[in-house]
């Protein structure tokens, strides 16, 4: 009988299978080097970043190369404002960027604009007119008024937008409209203020061009309206 006591002795090697499954469990630690893949990605976003700043200021420089449409000391027509002087042309650094711009002076208005030379165009700076355009200013004037039977209030924008059209043929048919003569009916407080505002635009060009000073330019253009 003491050798059939042995077999219970040879389960002992059967029982070191679990101990198999523990080299497996360590799988998934394989993953770890993986996942450092995207690690890469971060380093490449600044770098892109930091080229990308010194490009943004290349149209910048080349402003200087530009022939400049007008020099210190030309006027000019601003059409919100009328005419200017150029009193210089400057550098400012303005967010970042290296601008060249124009100081204009405006008498009439007693103030200093600064135009970048890249918004001449986009802004509607312009040279004085030429006396051809004065002579169109001058048959606009002597045309017939168009008188609108419509409120106020639309009339008053329209005549506004050709204020600051910039345009003197614009300008001088708001004049010629709101110009009453002796005899016919007195403008309202409302089309004094606007006629008077159209007049002084359409002087001060008109004088510069005719060589002429300010109430000489006044008195031509009333008597035109006069006929």
């Amino acid at each position: 009988k003491k050798p059939a006591a042995k077999k219970p002795a040879a389960k002992k090697p059967a029982a070191k299978k679990p101990a198999a499954k523990k080299p497996a469990a360590k799988r998934p630690a394989a993953k770890k080097p993986a996942a450092k893949k995207p690690a890469v990605k971060p380093t490449a976003k600044p770098a892109a970043k930091a080229a990308a700043k010194p490009a943004a200021k290349k149209p910048a420089a080349k402003s200087g190369s530009k022939k400049l449409p007008f020099a210190k000391g030309d006027y000019v027509v601003y059409p919100t404002h009328g005419v200017g002087k150029v009193t210089g042309i400057e550098r400012r650094e303005v967010a970042g960027f290296n601008l060249q711009l124009f100081v204009i002076l405006f008498d009439s208005e007693k103030m200093t604009l600064r135009v970048p030379v890249e918004k001449v165009a986009d802004s509607g700076l312009r040279k004085i007119s030429s006396k051809d355009k004065m002579q169109a200013v001058t048959a606009t004037l002597k045309g017939r008024a168009r008188s609108k039977r419509t409120m106020w209030s639309r009339r008053a924008q329209e005549y506004e937008a050709k204020i600051n059209s910039g345009d003197p043929v614009a300008i001088a048919e708001v004049v010629r409209d709101l110009y009453r003569a002796a005899g016919q009916p007195e403008q309202s407080y409302s089309e004094r203020q606007m006629y008077e505002a159209a007049l002084e635009r359409l002087v001060n060009e008109y004088a510069l061009v005719e060589k002429l000073d300010v109430e000489a330019a006044t008195e031509k253009i009333e008597s035109v309206l006069a006929g």
